[in-house]
């Protein structure tokens, strides 16, 4: 049972990480401020319901997902408002580490999404259906695991695996879509071989 008290020393860490997702959920910086505030103060009200010694983070954004999910979602969105240069820079598909490994192991993939620029990037996420965003969001930006995944969305593992697969494969065809564009591949070239 965790103490109210190391509230602030253990859970404000993360709230740089929480307001990013939150902006990525809302699509609205004063919304993500709202539910960055509500995820902390329904956080504090039940930190002592926190188990010691497990994710806090995950934790933190079960509450931030499940805020979202129940007060958001229900809302009838505005107009769409984007200011996504305060959000940090997306690097999809590429794992944390040393960069040396990370450039020794460079996939056919990884070299194609040098070619893009974040903001290609961001669009194609944004243009997720939300359970699909969400997921790939967690998976991709966040880097949970399918189980953390599982729980922060409460749903089970197979439905993670199943709406990661389908996002990211029509995250695939939107950012194929912009390499026709860019003149990077051959429209007839098809979207599942782009990247090989």
């Amino acid at each position: 049972m965790a103490d109210r008290a190391t509230f602030a020393d253990q859970a404000m860490g993360f709230m740089p990480a929480l307001y990013s997702a939150a902006l990525r959920m809302t699509r609205n910086p004063a919304d993500a401020e709202d539910l960055v505030q509500e995820t902390y103060l329904k956080a504090y009200r039940a930190f002592a319901t926190f188990e010691e010694g497990t994710n806090l983070r995950a934790w933190l954004y079960r509450i931030l997902t499940n805020t979202y999910i129940n007060q958001y979602r229900a809302k009838q969105r505005r107009p769409e408002e984007r200011d996504l240069d305060e959000v940090e820079d997306l690097y999809l598909y590429r794992r944390l580490g040393a960069l040396e490994e990370s450039l020794a192991g460079r996939s056919a993939e990884d070299e194609l999404m040098d070619l893009f620029t974040d903001d290609q990037v961001k669009g194609a996420l944004e243009s997720l259906p939300e359970g699909f965003r969400l997921a790939v969001y967690l998976a991709d930006v966040e880097g949970f695991s399918y189980k953390e995944i599982a729980d922060i969305l409460e749903v089970p593992i197979g439905t993670v695996m199943s709406r990661l697969h389908r996002g990211r494969k029509a995250m695939q065809k939107r950012l194929f879509e912009f390499a026709v564009e860019r003149g990077l591949v051959d429209e007839a070239t098809p979207a599942s071989q782009a990247g090989s």
